[in-house]
């Protein structure tokens, strides 16, 4: 199975490496010694991120998630990175394609599915819901200091 390669640890930064998207098969995630997911891998606890988590998945032309899901307070940002597909959220189905982005509130019924001749890669990013707000997006701070190359 592949693993995720560290690139750099220090106090304020973790950089990995999942390798080429067109890779992503060779992960396969584990939920039970019967539930195994091909093409699918978590990052969160890999670069320490302490309020969202992140997954990378490949579907293979035909295939699915094959299942419904919600969450209880997560929201969801699905990323789709390439191929074409399409995404069902309560029971509404519409297309997705490389460059598509879908954000699904916790109580949304959702699954994704390949109807394309190419594998259908997607980001999905998870956090808590009603937790952004409109000074959040004012808190970058610009400092002093050169940009070292």
């Amino acid at each position: 199975m592949k693993e995720v390669k560290t690139i750099v640890k220090a106090a304020n930064v973790t950089a990995v490496d999942f390798g080429r998207m067109e890779d992503l098969n060779e992960y396969v995630l584990e939920l039970g010694p019967d539930v195994k997911i091909p093409g699918k891998v978590f990052g969160g606890a890999a670069v320490g991120t302490t309020g969202s988590d992140f997954s990378f998945q490949s579907f293979a032309p035909g295939t699915e998630t094959g299942f419904l899901h919600t969450h209880a307070t997560h929201e969801e940002l699905y990323f789709f990175l390439g191929g074409k597909g399409e995404f069902q959220v309560d029971g509404q189905v519409f297309a997705v394609t490389e460059g598509s982005v879908v954000r699904v509130a916790p109580e949304g019924r959702r699954s994704v599915r390949n109807t394309g001749s190419q594998p259908l890669i997607m980001l999905c990013v998870q956090y808590k819901t009603n937790t952004f707000d409109a000074g959040d997006a004012a808190d970058a701070t610009i400092v002093d200091g050169p940009v070292a190359w």
